[in-house]
């Protein structure tokens, strides 16, 4: 497709969006009495209107019902959670025994690491990539460090080649064939929250299986974002927040997947609570632990009900849209964003790097965009008229449009405003 860097052009592109009527289903802060330009959305999503209803629901049966809401509540607490395992299951091509919800990211990757990273004195090393995502490096040091190792030892970053913004795939396969059987873990970002790059998730999981490791996802970035088929991918683990492009609300509940080849392995250790127990022997007691067979058997306490309520009411506009259509806009909207950036840079004589892979197959919904020459003051002249984007150190902004809400026209504003802003500073 030609694209033009006309309004016009833009409205003609909405115009034919088959997901142009879900942008009324979200609710979109103002500034300066205008709604936002809302580039945040791998940060944090938009509410949907629909959320509310969700959790009055849960409200109103607190109030009726009390404990009773368990069982009797239109949609019992007692198997909430169960009403997430079809429509997340497409969400990341999972089976539904694949996948649950529970506590938050960070706490669900060091619970599955319990299973998952099980160090020896010759096999205890983890790959990861260079600047993943601060928790994810705290959590892997803390969990070396809990075993005993060295941290500087044991966990091993792919780093990228000198100049280059984006880590080869054939330098992580090479780095897993050269640590070998030391490797006990790869754990690495589907999407690096930085730059937006996707990684091979097929293919760098079948390199750390074949030398021994067990292979496990932090799919912060990528759930509700790009095309994921972990069952068929053979991933072990994955673990990913709800509060990104799934719209759940601030800090919700996470989502896990244990692939179905672990189900059933009984000697596989891992942290256990009672929501992991038996469902149908649960409230017997029973002194003995008897878990799930499937992913909700590494559940640990009951769920946290009041979060799970707008989450659900995401996952099934997912399940209303499907992951095709989201990505097919998903692709066209970041490509005409990534347009507009380009004309915009010809026209104030700027010099914009985007540091996000060009390939449509290594990015998703993000533009991380190097703004030289100019700095902070560039991104809060944005926030200050209304296009809410994400700034990194040290002079990086993120623009993640995201398919649901976002328009083809606000692509087009957001050059405007940017312009403005690059021609005012300039005096």
């Amino acid at each position: 497709m030609e694209f033009q860097n006309t309004r016009e052009f833009a409205q003609q592109l909405d115009a034919k969006d088959k997901l142009a009527k879900y942008r009324d289903e979200f609710i979109f802060p103002h500034v300066n009495g205008k709604q936002v330009i809302y580039f945040t959305g791998n940060s944090l999503g938009l509410q949907p209107k629909r959320t509310k209803a969700y959790v009055d629901e849960v409200m109103d049966d607190w109030a009726k019902l009390a404990v009773e809401g368990h069982f009797y509540a239109e949609k019992p607490w007692w198997d909430y959670h169960e009403r997430f395992a079809g429509p997340l299951s497409k969400i990341v091509g999972a089976l539904p025994t694949e996948v649950t919800v529970m506590n938050t990211l960070t706490v669900n990757l060091h619970l599955l690491m319990v299973t998952f990273y099980r160090p020896t004195a010759r096999r205890y090393k983890i790959i990861c990539e260079e600047k993943a995502f601060p928790s994810d490096q705290y959590m892997l040091k803390s969990q070396v460090k809990f075993h005993g190792f060295d941290p500087d030892d044991a966990i091993v970053e792919i780093k990228r080649r000198e100049g280059e913004h984006n880590i080869r795939t054939e330098d992580v396969l090479a780095k897993i064939k050269e640590v070998g059987d030391e490797l006990a873990l790869v754990l690495m970002g589907g999407v690096n929250y930085y730059t937006g790059q996707v990684f091979d998730i097929k293919t760098i999981t079948k390199a750390g299986q074949d030398v021994g490791a067990y292979v496990g996802w932090d799919l912060a970035h990528a759930a509700g974002n790009i095309k994921l088929e972990l069952h068929e991918w053979n991933v072990d683990f994955a673990a990913w927040c709800s509060y990104k492009y799934m719209n759940s609300g601030p800090g919700n509940a996470s989502g896990a997947f244990v692939h179905e080849m672990h189900h059933n392995d009984m000697d596989l250790p891992r942290f256990a609570g009672w929501w992991g127990h038996n469902k149908e022997r649960r409230f017997l007691m029973e002194p003995a632990f008897d878990p799930v067979r499937g992913a909700n058997g590494w559940q640990v306490s009951n769920l946290p009900i009041l979060s799970l309520a707008p989450y659900l009411a995401s996952v099934e506009m997912f399940d209303e849209v499907g992951m095709t259509a989201l990505i097919a806009k998903r692709d066209l909207i970041t490509a005409y964003l990534e347009f507009i950036l380009h004309e915009i840079d010809k026209e104030v004589d700027s010099t914009f790097e985007i540091i996000t892979p060009p390939n449509p197959e290594e990015r998703a919904c993000q533009l991380s965009v190097f703004l030289h020459g100019e700095g902070r003051a560039l991104f809060e002249y944005l926030m200050k008229n209304g296009v809410i984007v994400d700034w990194r150190e040290p002079n990086v902004i993120r623009l993640a449009p995201v398919p649901f809400y976002c328009s083809f026209e606000d692509m087009y504003e957001f050059g405007q405003i940017l312009k403005q802003g690059i021609v005012s500073h300039k005096k």
